[in-house]
């Protein structure tokens, strides 16, 4: 299927009902855009790790972020989670991603409004692998989840909100 020029790769192409993808219309309602951000965390509940990139632009270049960007137009949120983690950290999980929520509050990101829909997994040591900084993102690398360095945007509450998630098995 193909949109503005662009193929669309969508589950329901062999479907009986035919979808037609159209241009939101303009009108006077702001639109927030579209991030993706992934918690990938190893280890057991004492000794627990969360993958971290340390961005190389800004805003907060220099500081440490959860692996993530922007959706791509066509492209649904969990592709957009795994496309993002593996140009910035070289993961590439083989589980499920589970989504623990979206975050939109005025300001927490301020290059403008942005809606980031959070996802995580936990991963065994031998799962994890070697990691390396790609894309915009100069470093990766583990850290412990009880001595976090200072982190870019809200990644702080979203760290703490997948941790639980991931604590709970939601």
């Amino acid at each position: 299927m193909t949109f503005q020029g662009r193929e669309v790769r969508t589950p329901y192409a062999n479907a009986c009902v035919r979808y037609t993808l159209v241009t939101m219309p303009d009108y006077e309602f702001p639109r927030p855009a579209l991030t993706v951000d992934v918690a990938v965390f190893r280890g057991e509940a004492g000794a627990r790790e969360v993958l971290l990139v340390k961005r190389g632009s800004e805003p907060f270049a220099g500081m440490w972020a959860l692996p993530g960007g922007f959706v791509e137009e066509g492209e649904s949120l969990e592709p957009a989670a795994r496309r993002e983690l593996l140009e910035e950290t070289g993961l590439d999980p083989l589980g499920d991603l589970d989504q623990v929520g979206a975050y939109g509050d005025p300001g927490r990101d301020p290059r403008g409004w942005n809606v980031s829909v959070v996802f995580q997994t936990t991963l065994a040591y031998d799962e994890s692998g070697m990691v390396a900084g790609g894309s915009d993102a100069d470093e990766a690398a583990w850290h412990p989840v009880g001595s976090l360095p200072r982190l870019a945007f809200d990644h702080d509450r979203l760290v703490a909100d997948a941790l639980g998630h991931a604590a709970f098995g939601m």
